[in-house]
C-alpha cells in the first residue's frame, strides 16, 4: 500500500520495524513518542473492564507475551537507529512488560532522562488488589547532540500562581495527572493516549518544523498533536482498518490549529541569568544583603529585592548568600 501525505506528514500502513528500515534514515528524527502494544492480550480487555466496545474500531494488533522481548529489541533498535543525535523519544508503557522494555533500553546507546509516572482516574474497581491507575512514560535521549527541552514552553520560570506557587515547576514534576479522555459514541482506538498528554511532550521537547515520529500510530492521537502544533510527522500503523479511519480525520485539520488555544507562558528576561558571579558581585550582594536584614524584612522579601537590583533569580540569589 502506498504513503499517505497529509499536510506535508506522511503515514505508512506497515509494520514499523520493515517500515522504518525501508522509508526512514539514520538520524533524521527529532522526537519519537509511541505507546506500542501492551502485551496483556489487549484485545480481551473489554471482558475484564466491562468496556462497551460498540463505538471500538476493530483490528487492534497485540504481541503475544512470549514474543513481547524480541519484539521490543527490533522496535526499539530502529527507534536508536533513526533518531538524530539529541533527539529524543518518550516511550510509553504499562507495568507488565516493562521490564523487556527497560532491559532493551539498556542495549542501546540511548540515555535515561526521565522515568515519569502518569497518574489518571481509571475507574474500575477493585476489591483483592490495589486500582492500577497509572502508566509508565520513559524519556530517553539519543547521545552526541543537544537535546531539544523548552523549559519555558508551557509556563515562565518566574510565573507565580494566586498562592505562590511556580506552575513552571509543578509542570515539569515527573509525576504527571492528566486524565484520559472519554469519547462517548465517537469512533476510537481500543487505547488512546489524551491531547494533554501528547502536547505537554511534543511542546517540551520539538519545536515548530521538527520532525516527530510514531511507531505505533493507533488512534493516530499524536499525529493530530504533531499537526496541530506545526510538527512535521511520520508514522506507522499495521491496522487496515485503523489507518484508514484515521487517516480522514486528519485531513479536516488546519496546521497550527492548537497554537491559538494555548496559553502563552510569561517569559521574563533575568538580565545576568546564567552569568557568573564576580568577586566585587558577591561583596556587593553580601553588604546589600546584611543592611535589609537589618532592616528587619522577611527574607523572602529581602530576596524578592536583591533578585530585582542583582538582576538574578531566587536561585542564584539563594545559592550565593551561601557562600558568602
Amino acid at each position: 500500500m502506498k504513503p499517505v501525505s497529509v499536510h506535508g506528514c506522511i503515514f505508512f500502513n506497515e509494520d514499523c520495524i520493515t517500515g522504518a528500515q525501508e522509508h526512514i534514515q539514520d538520524n533524521s528524527v527529532d522526537l519519537i513518542i509511541t505507546d506500542p502494544p501492551y502485551g496483556i492480550r489487549g484485545d480481551t480487555l473489554h471482558r475484564h473492564y466491562n468496556r462497551n466496545e460498540q463505538y471500538v474500531i476493530p483490528g487492534y494488533v497485540e504481541i503475544p507475551k512470549e514474543e513481547y522481548a524480541k519484539f521490543s529489541k527490533r522496535w526499539i533498535f530502529e527507534a536508536e537507529r533513526v533518531l538524530r543525535p539529541g533527539g529524543s523519544l518518550y516511550i510509553v508503557s504499562g507495568y507488565t512488560n516493562l521490564y523487556d522494555i527497560l532491559h532493551t533500553l539498556y542495549q542501546t546507546s540511548l540515555l535515561e532522562v526521565n522515568h515519569i509516572i502518569w497518574k489518571y482516574s481509571f475507574g474500575v474497581f477493585t476489591k483483592r488488589k490495589y486500582v492500577s491507575s497509572h502508566y509508565h512514560i520513559l524519556f530517553y535521549e539519543k547521545p552526541g547532540g543537544r537535546r531539544t527541552f523548552n523549559a519555558e514552553s508551557r509556563f515562565g520560570l518566574a510565573e507565580k500562581t494566586a498562592d505562590g506557587r511556580s506552575p513552571n515547576t509543578s509542570d515539569r514534576e515527573d509525576v504527571w495527572l492528566i486524565n484520559r479522555e472519554y469519547k462517548p459514541k465517537k469512533k476510537k482506538n481500543k487505547n488512546e493516549l489524551p491531547p494533554a498528554l501528547l502536547i505537554k511532550m511534543l511542546q517540551y521537547s520539538s519545536n515548530e518544523g521538527d520532525l516527530v515520529c510514531d511507531f505505533f500510530l493507533g488512534g493516530f492521537s499524536t499525529a493530530k498533536a504533531a499537526i496541530g502544533l506545526n510538527r512535521r510527522m511520520v508514522g506507522f500503523e499495521l491496522s487496515e482498518e485503523m489507518f484508514d479511519a484515521k487517516v480522514r480525520e486528519l485531513k479536516p485539520l488546519r496546521p497550527g490549529y492548537l497554537l491559538d488555544f494555548l496559553p502563552a507562558p510569561v517569559v521574563s528576561t533575568i538580565k545576568n541569568q546564567g552569568r557568573s558571579w564576580t568577586p566585587q558581585e558577591r561583596l556587593a550582594l553580601a553588604s546589600r544583603y546584611a543592611v535589609l536584614k537589618g532592616q528587619k524584612l522577611l527574607k523572602k522579601a529581602i530576596i524578592a529585592i536583591l533578585c530585582e537590583e542583582f538582576g538574578r533569580g531566587r536561585f542564584a540569589i539563594e545559592k550565593a548568600l551561601q557562600k558568602v
